[in-house]
């Protein structure tokens, strides 16, 4: 068996903490572990590292190359195509580059779920195997535990294979809260979570028969480089409500897909207030309400049946059952190019991170972490000046052909246009206060002479 994991979403819907340059998979909501790594930690009680490829986007790429172990594949798709295309191009990788057989059984998830118990979810996809191998292709409903407007459906037909696999009737997109509760009480529905399980040579006679197109018999690379031309379509759209071939297996599990804050809120411990206190909270007199913070000091009083998020750069105040219209919110903030629908004040780089301390007219402050033995670009800037402070670890700096070393509490200066370059060469990260001064402070205004990454722009 193969498993092919999605990480390309983008995650709206949990904004201001997820954005589309650091989406929900990479958020860390839960303990230390991203739901990314989460969802790499539960597949691993079924599959070797390396019979599990990770499908993100070229946005993503050093997000996943820094969170996973090197012995994972991971491969980039040039552009956002949904789901149809990501999962062929991830089955011709397990046929081309694995070695899968033909009639292989490859499994395919989300990377932004919650599941548990882990143990009886392996046993699920251990339970499909068979199944997949006789030709079905296998969607894992979830059994419903209320009536639920956020989730698409899937409708089991009254024919069953055996007491766990049922032939599907239908699939129906979200309902009303009226539909859905007449869903939950008939017994024949169940969640579409989105995971599923199929042969190699299965799913590949699917699309040719309903999505004809070249590319389906085209190798990996040439599909690749052809992405641009494919049609964007989800799975579902493309295969799955087109197919007499498709069977669900309910789970009897704790699923959520975090589509939303009202979700998480759902699933995480709470007082003996109702509330969730996430960071430097004080509250008074009020019951009910989830409160997440990052950076300063929340307090509330009298607040019941509420949602307070913030961030560094954004707030969001929300009463509970509201909170799908999130994506209202990034839409407008999109539609006004306002920075905040796409970037955080951290971003993730392949050497390291760095994040924005302030930012004010002509000057911006960062602090900037590289990890042990990466470097960045040797490079310049046409409009700013450059003030490094180290604050632990030890930097390794070239401005023009000098090359120096300096240590916590050291400093050094970059002037405009000067070429230069900064790297750990430390066993522990280097830390670092960077102070951007000049008459344009952009993030584009950089010019790259050599970058071990392969980046040009």
């Amino acid at each position: 068996m193969k498993a092919i994991l999605l990480a390309g979403g983008s995650g709206t819907r949990l904004w201001p903490q997820s954005r589309r340059n650091y989406p929900k998979q990479f958020l860390r909501l839960f303990g230390n572990l991203s739901l990314l790594q989460q969802t790499v930690e539960r597949t691993l009680k079924i599959f070797q590292p390396n019979d599990i490829v990770i499908v993100t986007g070229q946005d993503y790429k050093f997000h996943v190359i820094n969170e996973l172990s090197p012995l994972i594949n991971v491969i980039h798709e040039p552009m956002s195509k949904n789901t149809a295309p990501a999962i062929l191009l991830g089955v011709k990788y397990c046929i081309e580059k694995l070695g899968a057989s033909e009639d292989e059984v490859i499994f395919v998830s989300p990377c932004d779920h919650i599941i548990e118990p882990v143990s009886e979810f392996v046993k699920y996809v251990l339970s499909a195997k068979d199944i997949a191998e006789r030709g079905f292709i296998i969607t894992f409903g979830i059994k419903p535990s209320k009536p639920e407007t956020g989730y698409g459906y899937i409708k089991a037909a009254d024919k069953n294979i055996n007491e766990e696999f049922y032939h599907v009737e239908r699939f129906v997109e979200k309902p009303d809260i009226v539909t859905a509760q007449g869903y939950v009480d008939s017994g024949r529905y169940f969640w579409n979570s989105g995971m599923f399980a199929f042969r190699a040579d299965k799913i590949i006679a699917e699309f040719n028969q309903h999505v004809p197109d070249p590319v389906n018999d085209c190798a990996y690379e040439d599909m690749l480089a052809g992405f641009s031309k494919l049609n964007s379509v989800s799975i579902d759209y493309a295969i799955m409500e087109k197919s007499d071939n498709v069977v669900t297996m309910p789970l009897d599990l704790m699923w959520n897909d975090i589509g939303c804050w009202d979700s998480l809120f759902e699933i995480m411990d709470k007082d003996e207030n109702g509330n969730v206190k996430v960071g430097d909270i004080i509250s008074i007199d009020t019951k009910n309400t989830m409160i997440i913070g990052e950076n300063r000091l929340i307090t509330t009083i009298g607040l019941e049946d509420c949602i307070v998020i913030e961030t560094g750069d954004a707030l969001l105040i929300s009463k509970c059952g509201q909170t799908q219209k999130v994506k209202q919110i990034v839409d407008t903030l999109k539609e006004k190019q306002r920075k905040e629908e796409s970037v955080h004040l951290t971003t993730m780089r392949p050497w390291g991170s760095y994040t924005i301390l302030e930012e004010g007219h002509r000057y911006k402050i960062k602090r900037i972490v590289v990890s042990p033995g990466e470097k960045l670009s040797k490079q310049s800037h046409y409009h700013r000046s450059e003030h490094w402070v180290v604050v632990c670890g030890t930097a390794k700096i070239t401005i023009d052909e000098k090359e120096i070393i300096i240590h916590e509490n050291e400093s050094a200066y970059v002037p405009k246009t000067t070429i230069h370059r900064l790297e750990n060469p430390g066993k522990i990260p280097l830390e670092m206060i960077e102070v951007q001064n000049g008459e344009y402070v952009g993030e584009d205004d950089i010019v790259r002479y050599d970058d071990i990454y392969g980046r040009h722009e």
